[in-house]
């Protein structure tokens, strides 16, 4: 299955606790979409999330992010895991 990175940029009172917190909400519903998250960074002084998935499409990712707590990506992209 393909792997995407979204990037989440300048989330407004980003912690850690709140990345945290969507996160175990995308994971809640993720198997309605096909996706499965794998991983998350951020960077709370920027604002930025990273996101690290699997999904069938940018449009699946997406809709989880939506449902599960609003917070939609600023950008999708199709990566390949390097070695």
């Amino acid at each position: 299955m393909p792997l995407f990175m979204d990037i989440h940029k300048n989330v407004e009172g980003l912690t850690a606790e709140a990345a945290a917190e969507a996160h175990v909400k995308d994971l809640e519903v993720q198997g309605k979409y096909g996706v499965k998250y794998l991983h998350y960074w951020l960077n709370e002084a920027e604002g930025t999330v990273f996101c690290l998935c699997e999904a069938p499409n940018k449009e699946a990712a997406e809709a989880v992010h939506r449902e599960a707590h609003g917070g939609v990506a600023d950008e999708i992209i199709e990566v390949k895991e390097g070695h």
